[in-house]
């Protein structure tokens, strides 16, 4: 009998041949042994395992839904009855440790809000599952660094939810930087204008019917229920979500790292305001400056983040509500989701202008990782890539948070050495009973 590893070892030499692999069932348990699953050659599908039913968690169970669809996990069971009325073949569960544990599947899918995303994709990884998690991958950098460790000590295959980063737009920004069409970067304008959703404390409150709010507070401290920080809003508290830079950095910010080869900061300097109403505490109006020291022959890089009615100045020239900019020695290059834009200057000055190699257009950003799954190949936002990003995206609010004092980052070491006060934001304590360890 195969174990995991020989078998997908097979499976990815098979696709490299062109052969089938006949009678190589897929799924595994959580301890590792096969289950069979009639999947039998790797043009066959997929037994994967979903947590978080809807909103995000839909949209990435739908982008799944060429595999086979074995099991469906959400707290909300109006959530869970509607994806199970699409999947009915599928088992049903309340609580991911239990599915997790019962097995019978080959990968997991997490679209749960963020601090819920860190222990099922830990526990996923142990019973040796590859995984598709939503970004900003965790809801702290210590979480983050863990499954990135996890991760790459099990050889899975991963990828976090940045569809934009599968689409053409950003592959052509991504070649323009790279062959060098406004020289050497040293600044980057990352903007987005998204808002805060005001919401409220309560000092009691009862959960909807068909809710298991315990368990959809995890790890987070326990709080009486309102709406104004569930399902979608929790987003907009500091105990469950980041805010907007939690919400839209990893996809924008993941265009300068891609394109300038960017990984740990040595800098970080938040500021912020409120600029609304409601007891949320997280910030309305933020910018966030980011020191990036120099890549092989790159020069270092100040990045800067700003959200809400925060621009850099001269911004409205663009007329874009978000967007990123690249400042070269020769040049600007402006981007956003679906469009690019080149502002190339005057000076006459000769362009050494290098040929790149085009990056193939992407197959689509789930069907990357279902191919990878099966091959063994590389992804494009896998937890290496995608967690140096989230990283820091997330030190970002350490550092409003922690009084809004710049960060002198130690990556390696995972610690701000000037601010002791950032610690329990880099790694917070879990709620009793929960633990990543």
């Amino acid at each position: 009998m195969f174990d995991i590893q020989s078998r997908r070892e097979f499976i990815r030499r098979a696709i490299l041949a062109g052969t089938a692999t006949a009678a190589m069932p897929l799924a595994t348990s959580a301890a590792g042994d096969e289950t069979p699953s009639g999947s039998s050659s790797p043009n066959e599908k997929l037994n994967i395992a979903v947590v978080g039913c809807a909103n995000r968690g839909y949209a990435d169970l739908k982008g799944v839904s060429s595999e086979s669809i074995v099991a469906l996990c959400d707290i909300d069971e109006s959530h869970l009855a509607k994806a199970a009325s699409e999947f009915p073949a599928a088992r049903k569960y309340v609580d991911y440790r239990r599915m997790i544990d019962d097995g019978g599947f080959d990968a997991l899918v997490v679209g749960t809000p963020d601090h819920s995303h860190a222990i099922p994709v830990v526990r996923g990884l142990e019973a040796g599952l590859d995984i598709y998690c939503e970004k900003p991958l965790a809801h702290s950098v210590w979480e983050v660094r863990q499954m990135r460790e996890w991760a790459a000590r099990k050889k899975a295959v991963t990828q976090m939810g940045t569809q934009i980063h599968a689409g053409n737009n950003y592959r052509r920004v991504v070649e323009l930087v790279k062959a060098g069409t406004i020289g050497p970067i040293q600044r980057v304008h990352v903007w987005h204008g998204g808002t805060v959703r005001p919401g409220k404390r309560v000092a009691k409150g009862t959960p909807p019917k068909g809710v298991d709010y315990d368990l959809w507070i995890g790890p987070a401290p326990m709080r009486p229920f309102d709406l104004s920080h569930f399902h979608f809003n929790w987003r907009y508290w500091w105990d469950f979500g980041g805010g907007t830079l939690g919400d839209f950095g990893c996809h924008y910010m993941d265009l300068p790292f891609w394109a300038l080869d960017l990984r740990y900061p040595t800098r970080v300097a938040a500021t912020g305001e409120k600029a609304h109403e409601g007891d949320n505490e997280v910030p309305g109006n933020m910018k966030v400056d980011y020191q990036f020291p120099a890549r092989g022959d790159q020069p270092p890089v100040h990045l800067t983040w700003y959200h809400g009615a925060w621009h850099p100045e001269g911004a409205e020239q663009y007329g874009k509500g978000s967007a990123v900019l690249f400042e070269g020695a020769h040049g600007r290059l402006l981007a956003d989701y679906g469009t690019h834009k080149l502002y190339q200057s005057d000076d006459d000055k000769p362009m050494d202008v290098k040929a790149i190699d085009p990056i193939p257009n992407s197959i689509g950003h789930h069907a990357e990782w279902i191919a990878a799954c099966k091959s063994r190949g590389p992804t494009t936002c896998n937890f290496d890539y995608s967690g140096a990003l989230a990283e820091a995206v997330l030190l970002g609010n350490v550092s409003y948070r922690a009084d809004q004092k710049p960060l002198e980052w130690d990556a390696v070491n995972l610690v701000a050495t000037n601010c002791p006060e950032a610690e329990p934001l880099v790694r917070r304590e879990y709620r009793k009973g929960w633990s990543l360890e």
